[in-house]
């Protein structure tokens, strides 16, 4: 109750302030609205910090100035202290969890919205990093949704141009997700599988007798933070913008399965005995979207259509995307999008994933661009699966950037759907999630 009524009173200010706002001239004010709006929910920490952030990367989900105010919450917490962890820990394991571990690293390695990790070692000599998630997340998730409501019920006040309810419920049950770490586990068993024969892309093991549905014990992926490298050599960046790449679409093209929140604390460079990078740790696992094959195969007819101008492709893909009602001034605005999503993929030469555009101005021109287009002539509804792969393609981006990586996207994501079919796609889904003990999308 305490956080509903923390999330309420800072959330419900700002929708006052706007409502006057609206009321005296929209356009009054509304950078500072959206600090305010920032600061509401920044001092919250949680799940709705991880909502702000994510909804900060969807087009039009949110003005843009509030946009740009979000982007800027951080993802890492203060983490909580020895007293709690020694509690929370014996919740998940027993009173007598510190005689399972060799030993059990008191400060927390890292800390982020939804808990924290600690490094610990097994008495088999393992070095493994224990994922403890914070008390009451579930009942504060819940709380922080309601509120998501109402800040998506703000945004349709203020400018109808879009309907953002599959986009709430798309977040609510990824965010749902992200809570059970035994299904994280599973994730992580499907991430195996899929790249099991890239020796050059790590996923961790699970430690199955040491975790729970609130604790997830596994491997600890030894290696250094990517921004290390920003200031290398551009051949040691591609290395580790190729192994991004490759660990992001290759599941994809091949099982359907995305990484929804790829950004820069979420891998590590893998290095050799001689301490140069060589290969990508994939550290994190609790936004994993599944999507059926045939959505797959939209996003590759989307690209052929594009590449080939052939608008009843690109309609066609648009349609098994789950937009509808698309009108001509609609496609074309969906063109923008998506010509900017796939710039880097249709240009057969050596570039930058972006060229002169800043991360923190990654996409937002094309947004405003289509961001006026809606408002003339739509609104529009957006499918419930487009929210993650946008989402996580602008993150990805947003990675290459910050490494500054000079590669052939073209080549690379040809290289990755040569010889794509559904069928395969489906076959190859099905193996891998029954082994990782996963349903199958429906």
């Amino acid at each position: 109750m305490l956080r509903y009524a923390r999330v309420g009173t800072g959330v419900g200010s700002v929708a006052a302030r706007l409502a006057k706002v609206q009321l005296f001239g929209r356009g009054q004010n509304n950078g500072d609205n959206a600090r305010l709006f920032r600061e509401a929910l920044g001092n919250l920490r949680g799940p709705l910090m991880k909502v702000a952030q994510l909804i900060s990367t969807i087009p039009d989900a949110l003005p843009a100035e509030y946009a740009a105010e979000l982007a800027q919450l951080q993802s890492n917490a203060p983490p909580m202290g020895w007293p709690f962890v020694r509690r929370r820990m014996a919740a998940e394991l027993g009173a007598d969890w510190q005689q399972k571990f060799a030993s059990f690293d008191h400060e927390a390695a890292a800390a982020a919205s939804l808990g924290q990790v600690h490094r610990a070692r097994t008495h088999a000599g393992e070095q493994v990093a224990c994922k403890l998630q914070y008390p009451e997340m579930q009942s504060a998730v819940e709380a922080d949704l309601q509120q998501l409501k109402l800040i998506f019920a703000i945004h349709r006040r203020m400018d109808p141009a879009i309907d953002t309810s599959e986009i709430g419920q798309e977040i609510a049950a990824r965010l749902r997700e992200e809570l059970d770490y035994g299904r994280e586990a599973r994730n992580i068993a499907f991430y195996g599988e899929m790249l099991s024969s890239i020796s050059t892309i790590r996923v961790p093991k699970v430690h199955a007798e040491l975790s729970t549905h609130r604790l997830l014990t596994m491997s600890w992926l030894e290696g250094r933070p990517m921004l290390d490298f920003k200031d290398d050599s551009l051949e040691t960046r591609n290395l580790l913008g190729r192994h991004l790449f490759n660990a992001w679409w290759l599941p994809f093209c091949r099982f359907g399965a995305i990484h929804g929140d790829p950004h820069l604390g979420n891998y590590s460079a893998m290095m050799d005995e001689a301490g140069k990078p060589v290969g990508l740790n994939l550290l994190d696992y609790g936004c994993i979207r599944i999507f059926e094959a045939r959505f797959v195969g939209g996003v590759v007819d989307l690209y052929h259509g594009l590449l080939h101008d052939d608008q009843a492709r690109i309609v066609s893909a648009y349609e098994t995307w789950g937009f509808r009602g698309l009108s001509k001034e609609l496609i074309e605005a969906l063109n923008i999008w998506a010509r900017f999503i796939y710039g880097p993929l249709l240009d057969d030469r050596v570039r930058p994933i972006a060229e002169g555009v800043p991360p923190g101005l990654y996409g937002r021109k094309e947004a405003f661009t289509v961001h006026r287009t809606l408002k003339e002539r739509g609104p529009i509804k957006v499918p419930r699966e487009f929210v993650f792969m946008d989402r996580a393609a602008i993150g990805l981006g947003s990675v290459l950037i910050h490494l500054q990586a000079e590669m052939n996207f073209f080549r690379l994501f040809n290289d990755a759907i040569e010889n794509f079919s559904i069928a395969e796609v489906e076959k190859r889904q099905s193996a891998a999630l029954h082994r990782a003990g996963i349903i199958a999308p429906k």
